[in-house]
């Protein structure tokens, strides 16, 4: 495993960040706990909960015990519910509050380096919510605030200055205005955890062979002469992802998410820990000669049929 500063923080985290949900303890709380622990094997010293679920938030916090607080990073999304049938999107200065000290009394963490608020939408985050927030930090229960999203309202945000942390989608094929916003992001000195490296136009060799082609006209028809069968065949798409020798495409797609020094850890879902262990060691790898410029030759193929 690799290792990133944290902002101006100080502290270094694990370029992987361990994203944890209901998923990962529907087989049970020892399930959970071994796929933890096996994370914390291979180096991974961040983990997200993608909710305030109370139970999930134990499972972590009993996973951790034996580990030196101050050595891993916990994030925990604002504004999800706590994941349970029924709960709804609750940005509201009680409602966070109330997850957090739920969240922290279950994990027994004693503090959240990082709370992040998941996609608030423009009238979403009232003034009493943010002063809540300040007072989370000025208690130590929340160290640091972050937004999460890919909506335009996000440059709002981002250019408040009242977030440390960027949370945003980042991949082989991601628009324009996602790469300005990160650089707004890194202007304003905040660090950046990046996730959706793996979108799901691309995640079979059909679909990323047909990334860029012309759509057909109506009824079926035009749209252009299908392209001939050979060695330039679906040129100017990705699907040379599927095609590299010894590198599955998500591989390439989380190595590549990795190549930008500004980002500070990649958010990664693992349903098992052999899931777990083969994404671990892409950090470890580098990427073969000339993939990179293939990327970006298909992303300029991109910009122009845009």
């Amino acid at each position: 495993m690799r290792y990133r500063p944290f902002g101006l923080t100080g502290q270094a985290v694990s370029c992987l960040t361990l994203s944890l949900g209901a998923r990962d303890i529907g087989g049970g709380p020892e399930a959970g706990r071994e796929l933890i622990y096996s994370a914390l094997e291979a180096g991974i010293n961040s983990y997200r909960l993608e909710t305030a679920d109370p139970v999930l938030a134990e499972v972590l916090g009993q996973a951790l015990t034996h580990v030196d607080r101050k050595l891993v990073q916990v994030s925990l999304t604002l504004g999800a519910g706590d994941g349970r049938r029924g709960s709804d999107r609750d940005f509201s200065a009680e409602g966070i509050t109330s997850a957090i000290d739920k969240a922290l009394h279950a994990s027994g963490l004693g503090y959240f380096d990082l709370a992040i608020l998941d996609e608030p939408g423009d009238h979403e985050l009232p003034q009493s919510t943010l002063n809540a927030l300040k007072a989370l930090r000025a208690t130590e229960r929340v160290r640091l605030l972050g937004i999460s999203g890919d909506g335009e309202v996000m440059d709002t945000y981002v250019s408040t200055g009242a977030f440390d942390v960027l949370a945003t989608p980042f991949h082989v094929n991601i628009h324009w205005q996602v790469r300005s916003r990160l650089r707004a992001a890194r202007e304003a000195d905040m660090a950046i955890f990046v996730y959706g490296y793996f979108p799901d136009s691309l995640n079979t060799a059909k679909k990323a062979a047909t990334v860029h082609m012309p759509k057909k006209g109506l009824f079926g028809f035009g749209g252009g002469p299908k392209p001939a069968e050979g060695p330039l065949a679906h040129a100017g798409t990705f699907a040379f992802l599927h095609r590299t020798n010894n590198w599955s495409a998500e591989a390439i797609c989380l190595a590549y998410a990795l190549t930008d020094p500004a980002v500070s850890s990649v958010m990664i879902e693992a349903s098992d820990i052999e899931r777990l262990n083969t994404l671990s060691q892409v950090p470890d790898r580098d990427m073969p000669p000339g993939l990179a410029a293939q990327i970006e030759m298909a992303r300029v193929a991109g910009a122009r049929a845009a």
